[in-house]
């Protein structure tokens, strides 16, 4: 039983807090609430008031349309025409007066929810962004911001101002005859008390429905991105045969969720119909008793059919409520998550002169309980120092450079550079010191001018293109007819890889941090590609601090020192001729190997070096 209440109390929180913070946003902009409030009232009072007008309007002519006798006169009746003309006129100016104040607050509140969402999104980790489809979260922000759209105008222009109609027109059915205003409140109260019971039972489909909308955009987001793959591995009729049955689920939890909407729209469309025959043949009986006039008839008609429409779309509003808060509670669900990685509270500005680096005794894991990818792990890299770190896959080299740059945080231990903790700094002035060249470049779907000058900002044409020369980027530049103002596609999808490669380093050429961190570089070059930038890099490293992975152990034999990292901790430590020298070495042995494909031999891992 408890198990089964979590999930409800998990719903509800979040329901609360995605309805705080969209009062949050709204009430900085209390005066256009004020103004949509002032006009809608106009409008309310306007309705109420013009069917009395009416009322003795037609009261009048029942007595004498001509004016002949002494009950009525014609001035009288146009002065009466003219009444209504007033509450006409009031009426739609407070409409145009309120929607107008409705339209400016909800088109200012959206934009202030996405650009939250999308703020809050990027201060995520680097882990919550591999756990999640990025289609779906782009779905997820539009339906947060649609939802503030969508709950304002049902609680304002629906529920707000049906409630206030109720009110008032219960009020002056009571004041015409008692017995009809019981009726008519009594018949209110249960309507009203049915929609938000059901709206509320309702809600668990909805958020089913919700989730399933969700998955359906991720995996139709995953499919676009690998739609290559598919063909290659002869996977498009797989997938599309999954894809069906994703949707065939949610047009059914679609379909289950009209359907209870149909449903409860036929019982209450037939109350409400009921209700006016009821309220009609019961005013006929006081009609011939007296008790109602011809006018009083008009008014009980006119408040009928108005306040009949607007509580049975009481049912509709609340649920259209209820829909907009469930697809709106998956993005307040990562709204009201803490983020992972996180500045300390008066976090400093990192301050590099030298350019030192330093693990000490770092501890890291990816998850509670899965494998430890680095213990124990201490590594000291002095200024200007060209450190290359190797070592067979799952040994946790990539890991140590995204400590470094704080993609993840360590469970353990410290980092350092020249003696600062970077968890003591801001991330921001951490990424600004340090020039990464990720294995596979992301580009955005700019031009190059921009994505070259990313790095920074205020450099300009001239500096972006001799980083570009530097990096070897100009000369296949120079071949687009657009040049640098060349789109590249969604993550650089129209350039090749090794294209993408030189791009990467080009930006970190003109980024000019004091630290460069090259996560296999050359990975995707070419042999001619790779020479030139090899020499690129050359002038690149001068002065610098330089950590790189390679699994090409010939792009990086010439550095400094190499680092052998198996198991989470370092093996092996020296230069290339060294660690050639250690019997049955990890580094020996992966030389070999590399050595063994270029003239298809091969040797074991304890054979010496000729």
């Amino acid at each position: 039983m408890v198990q089964a209440e979590a999930p409800r109390k998990v719903r509800t929180a979040l329901t609360g807090q995605t309805l705080k913070i969209y009062w949050q946003y709204a009430r900085p902009y209390w005066l256009l609430l004020l103004c949509t409030a002032a006009g809608m009232s106009m409008s309310i009072g306007a309705d109420i008031v013009g069917p009395l007008v009416y009322k003795r309007f037609f009261d009048t002519l029942a007595l004498d349309p001509l004016g002949e006798t002494e009950g009525a006169n014609l001035s009288g009746i146009y002065r009466m025409i003219g009444a209504i003309t007033l509450v006409l006129g009031i009426s739609w100016t407070g409409w145009r007066f309120s929607n107008m104040g409705l339209m400016r607050l909800e088109s200012q509140v959206m934009k202030n929810l996405t650009d939250q969402c999308f703020s809050y999104l990027q201060d995520h980790s680097h882990r919550f962004f591999t756990d999640n489809f990025g289609g779906a979260l782009v779905k997820r922000v539009h339906r947060f911001a649609r939802g503030f759209e969508t709950i304002t105008d049902q609680c304002v222009m629906g529920l707000g101002q049906t409630m206030v109609k109720i009110i008032l027109i219960v009020g002056v059915l009571f004041s015409q005859n008692t017995i009809l205003g019981w009726v008519f409140l009594g018949w209110t109260i249960a309507f009203v008390t049915y929609n938000l019971v059901f709206a509320r039972w309702k809600l668990q489909y909805d958020l089913v429905r919700a989730e399933l909308d969700t998955r359906v955009t991720a995996r139709l987001a995953d499919g676009i991105a690998n739609n290559v793959n598919m063909k290659l591995f002869a996977g498009v009729d797989r997938e599309v045969t999954q894809f069906k049955r994703l949707t065939e689920d949610h047009r059914a939890a679609l379909y289950r969720s009209w359907r209870l909407g149909w449903w409860s729209d036929t019982m209450q469309g037939g109350s409400t119909r009921v209700l006016e025959i009821v309220m009609l043949i019961m005013a006929v009986r006081y009609w011939l008793a007296g008790a109602l006039t011809i006018g009083s008839f008009v008014l009980l008609r006119s408040y009928l059919s108005r306040l009949t429409e607007d509580v049975r779309e009481i049912g509709q509003n609340v649920r259209m409520i209820y829909e907009a808060i469930a697809d709106a509670n998956e993005m307040t669900e990562i709204l009201v998550t803490p983020h992972e990685v996180l500045d300390v509270e008066g976090a400093a500005i990192l301050d590099v002169v030298e350019g030192q680096v330093g693990f000490r005794n770092v501890q890291f894991s990816y998850g509670r309980g899965g494998r430890v990818v680095l213990r124990d792990f201490s590594l000291s890299i002095k200024q200007g120092e060209k450190v290359a770190i190797v070592g067979p896959s799952g040994g946790g080299k990539s890991t140590i450079l995204k400590l470094l740059i704080r993609l993840y945080d360590i469970q353990g231990g410290t980092i350092l550079i020249d003696h600062q903790d970077i968890t003591r700094v801001t991330q921001v002035s951490l990424h600004r010191q340090i020039a990464y060249v990720p294995q596979d470049p992301i580009l955005f779907h700019r031009p190059l001018m921009e994505n070259i000058r990313y790095a920074r900002p205020e450099a300009t044409d001239a500096e972006v293109i001799e980083a570009a020369k530097l990096a070897h980027c100009h000369e296949f530049i120079s071949r687009f007819p657009l040049g640098y103002e060349t789109l590249v596609g969604e993550r650089g999808i129209k350039l090749s890889g090794g294209e993408r490669q030189r791009v990467a380093i080009a930006r970190a050429i003109l980024m000019q941090a004091p630290i460069l961190v090259l996560d296999e570089a050359t990975s995707s070059l070419d042999s001619e590609s790779e020479a030139y930038i090899q020499d690129s890099l050359r002038r690149l490293i001068q002065g610098r601090t330089v950590i790189a992975i390679a699994h090409r152990l010939s792009t990086i034999h010439k550095m400094d020192r190499i680092v052998v990292v198996e198991d989470g901790h370092i093996t092996e430590e020296g230069n290339h001729a060294l660690l050639l020298q250690i019997d049955k070495g990890m580094y020996r042995h992966l030389w070999n190997l590399q050595s063994v494909v270029s003239s298809d031999e091969e040797v074991p891992r304890d054979a010496s070096i000729q």
